[in-house]
């Protein structure tokens, strides 16, 4: 029988004592328990007192950091009512800060606007007062000049009812003047006179006196060509008036219609220039004067005619002042800077409110209502009975509490892996530095800082549902500027949306400048939205911009901060992010270039076992990255010594064979689980990596020496066989990452082999031989119970066992059979 010590004996006794238990699945995850590294799993009844114990917490520390304003009430408060006459201690002056600031913000908002001509304006304004004296300048040009002819000739009157009169009552004169042409002739009277012409068939009196004094010019002309020429002249000139008024109905049609009516055109040169010059003094001279914003249309209109009355003639003062109101509009503008400058002295001069009172003068009588200045004594001398506003608390501690309901409902909705308790610990740190800082008086609120760690740590479900938790719970409980709160959580919602996607600290870098970005462009728009809204009507483009780049300097600096903090973060609360496993599987990190030099035969054997379980893991839906990690870490343990696995002996000697004692070969094997954890502890590998060392073994057998061991019992029956002592310590998987490791590590070995152990005369196996292959490895492991706390399925391993021989063919590609070239 083999000899054993005395710790081995004792082992064995623990053993015997552990199998009276009655559930051998706790048993078995007890001894495993007892491995170093591996840490006992509390009970479920404890887990729940545990985290309904911290839920309270979180909500017992979140209601007081957040509810500042709640807790320093003052039960004599302005008011409510005395019990009791309270005198003033001391004599003392005491500064109304409040009333001081409200009379010194009405002065602020009472103070005039300093207003300046805008030149723009002006410019606009002249362009379209030229637009429409050019369109009368050429409807005029259009008509022809006016008047035709010398008035002594034919009077203004003649001659405007001549050029315009419709055609049927020009072709009437016209008939009338040859009418007394050809009775001239008949009689032969050269010196008929025209009143002995009959005036008959005459529509209206313009029509009749402007015949008559046609018909005495031609009288008066009769032996020359002047009668005849004025004729041609009057002929052309209706032309010219009929294309004149033709275009002006066009423009009266248009868009917007033309101030223009036919009588403009009636006006005799000097009065159409007096006319425009006149409109153009008088626009000079009111926006030398300025119109403001604002300006009723009424009065605008009076001032309008005020102007024009001294510098139109009177008949055109009605169009003039058309044309000015429908060109002119407000060109002052307000002087930001010296309005600012202005409501700054004003606000100076505001002397700060003083309430004097003397020793032993009554602040407030018994059964008064205290008054803001009452209030004011009694907070200075100490005697408004501050304390704990308890019942806004309860109410903003029911709040707190929904809103802690939600962050736990959107975590059991989204998150992948369930939070531990450490992680809301973690949580719970970050939204209590936010009240932390606010209570320091730090303008700049760190919600970006917290949502880029959230983010990548956990995701922007939760990383968004903290950030927007403490967007609606900071401003009930805490005095906070509306734009600060605004461009962090502007900023901390995009930092925890996009650091979920990245994958190195030099990505995570680059999210300070979208979050910088991001922050002065939300500051922008509060300005804009609070100036649009009358908040904030009095600011200047300098210290907005001064504002917004302080704000954009924030979110830079709360990124950095937030990716300098987050290793030591990482590292003390033992978490996996997809940047630290990106790390942690660099070929680089020491144990692995350990692993490839030591034990290659170890290192190629873990490299084909990640491409099998990430594989799986991505078919699946599985954290592909901390199973990639896992996998290149679960074997590390056979760092202790290369030669005893015999995928490093490269052909030499088994050193097993040397040993012939299969219980102490047992626990080399066995070792490189516990030497695996040392290491890993030693290297501060996360918990998460750690768990795939001893769970891709679980707690199967070491089937090779437990088979060995039992065929010498056979030989010698003084020797008994226990079989854990050939069983791997476990636990079992625990989740379905480390899950599809120990899948992967089992079938891996098998399909390596496989080419070698075909059944079809050597020829190379079939699809079907390794599928059915892969199907019973797995199918023993899932009635050896070594996955029934790994969250896989049934369904999950048909699966796993296609996904497998997939990669496997990949790797045992069929090639080409090249013909043997003769010698």
């Amino acid at each position: 029988m083999k000899k054993r010590t005395l710790f081995e004996l004792l082992d064995l006794q623990l053993k015997k004592w552990w199998q009276l238990l009655p559930n051998q699945q706790q048993l078995t995850r007890k001894v495993c328990q007892a491995q170093p590294g591996v840490k006992a799993k509390k009970p479920p009844k404890v887990r729940r007192e545990r985290t309904s114990a911290l839920l309270i917490l979180a909500v017992v520390l979140l209601t007081i950091m957040l509810g500042h304003r709640f807790a320093n009430q003052p039960r004599l408060d302005e008011g409510t009512i005395a019990p009791e006459t309270i005198r003033a201690p001391k004599a003392a002056q005491i500064v109304d800060t409040k009333t001081t600031a409200q009379n010194r913000q009405i002065a602020w908002r009472k103070a005039e606007p300093i207003l300046v001509i805008d030149s723009t304006v002006n410019q606009k304004i002249w362009q379209k007062l030229q637009t429409n004296l050019t369109q009368g300048e050429r409807l005029r040009q259009l008509a022809g000049n006016f008047p035709f002819t010398t008035t002594t000739n034919l009077s203004t009157a003649a001659q405007i009812y001549l050029r315009s009169c419709p055609d049927s009552q020009w072709q009437k004169v016209l008939a009338f003047l040859r009418d007394a042409q050809s009775r001239e002739r008949q009689q032969n009277a050269a010196t008929t006179n025209f009143a002995s012409v009959k005036i008959e068939g005459f529509e209206n009196e313009a029509m009749a006196q402007a015949a008559r004094e046609l018909n005495a010019y031609r009288l008066k002309t009769a032996k020359s060509h002047q009668f005849s020429m004025l004729m041609a002249k009057l002929s052309q000139v209706r032309q010219q008036y009929a294309q004149a008024l033709s275009q002006l109905a066009q423009l009266q049609k248009a868009t917007p219609p033309t101030l223009y009516e036919s009588s403009w055109l009636d006006l005799s040169d000097p009065i159409w220039s007096k006319t425009v010059a006149g409109i153009r003094a008088t626009t000079q001279r009111i926006l030398a004067q300025g119109v403001y914003r604002g300006i009723s249309s009424d009065t605008l209109q009076t001032a309008v005619n005020l102007q024009v009355r001294s510098h139109v003639p009177p008949q055109m003062e009605p169009l003039a002042t058309q044309m000015l109101l429908t060109v002119l509009e407000p060109n002052l503008k307000e002087d930001e800077a010296q309005t600012k400058l202005a409501a700054a002295e004003a606000v100076a001069k505001i002397a700060p409110q003083m309430l004097n009172l003397e020793r032993g003068e009554v602040i407030v009588r018994k059964g008064e209502t205290i008054d803001h200045a009452a209030f004011i004594t009694l907070d200075y001398f100490g005697l408004s009975r501050r304390g704990i506003g308890w019942s806004g608390l309860s109410k903003f501690g029911g709040i707190v509490s929904v809103a802690v309901g939600i962050f736990v409902w959107i975590a059991w909705k989204f998150e992948r892996q369930k939070l531990r308790q450490r992680d809301c610990v973690l949580i719970l740190l970050l939204a209590l530095s936010t009240p932390l800082l606010l209570r320091l008086n730090l303008r700049y609120i760190n919600l970006p800082a917290v949502g880029l760690l959230l983010g990548s740590f956990y995701g922007f479900p939760i990383g968004g549902t903290v950030v927007g938790l403490l967007g609606l719970l900071v401003p009930v409980g805490m005095d906070i500027s509306g734009k600060s709160l605004l461009t962090g959580l502007a900023g901390g919602m995009l930092a925890s949306w996009m650091a979920g996607w990245m994958r190195s600290r030099e990505e995570l870098a680059l999210i300070g400048v979208a979050v910088s970005v991001t922050q002065g462009l939300a500051y922008l728009l509060g300005k804009v939205v609070l100036s649009a809204i009358g908040t904030d009507s009095v600011w200047n483009w300098y210290d907005v911009a001064l504002q917004a780049g302080l704000f954009s300097l924030a979110g830079i600096v709360w990124s950095a901060i937030a990716i300098g903090i987050s290793p030591y973060l990482e590292h003390f609360f033992d978490l996996v992010t997809p940047i630290r496993l990106a790390e942690l599987a660099n070929p680089n990190r020491p144990l692995l270039k350990r692993l490839a030099t030591e034990a290659p035969g170890t290192f190629q054997h873990t490299l084909f076992v990640s491409t099998l379980a990430e594989a799986a893991a991505r078919v699946l839906g599985c954290n592909v990255e901390l199973v990639r990690t896992g996998t290149l870490y679960h074997d590390i343990g056979k760092l202790h010594d290369p030669l005893a696995f015999i995928e490093n002996q490269m052909g030499g000697v088994n050193k097993h064979d040397e040993i012939n004692d299969p219980w102490e070969s047992a626990a080399i094997i066995r070792k490189h689980v516990t030497e695996g954890l040392v290491m890993a502890r030693k290297c501060r590998l996360p918990m998460a990596i750690q768990a795939f060392i001893p769970e891709h073994q679980g707690t199967m057998a070491i089937a090779y020496f437990y088979h060995q061991a039992q065929q010498i019992a056979r030989q010698d029956h003084s020797i008994t066989v226990d079989e854990r002592d050939f069983c791997y310590a476990g636990p079992a998987p625990q989740s379905r990452e480390t899950a599809l490791v120990m899948l992967a590590d089992s079938c891996e070995a098998a399909l390596r082999t496989l080419p070698a152990a075909g059944k079809s005369g050597g020829k190379e196996p079939t699809r079907e031989e390794a599928l059915a292959m892969v199907q019973k490895i797995l199918r023993s492991r899932w009635q050896d119970n070594q996955l029934v706390d790994s969250g896989l399925t049934r369904a999950d391993m048909d699966t796993i066992a296609e996904t497998f021989v997939n990669i496997w063919q990949q790797f045992h590609h069929k090639r080409i059979a090249y013909p043997k070239r003769k010698e």
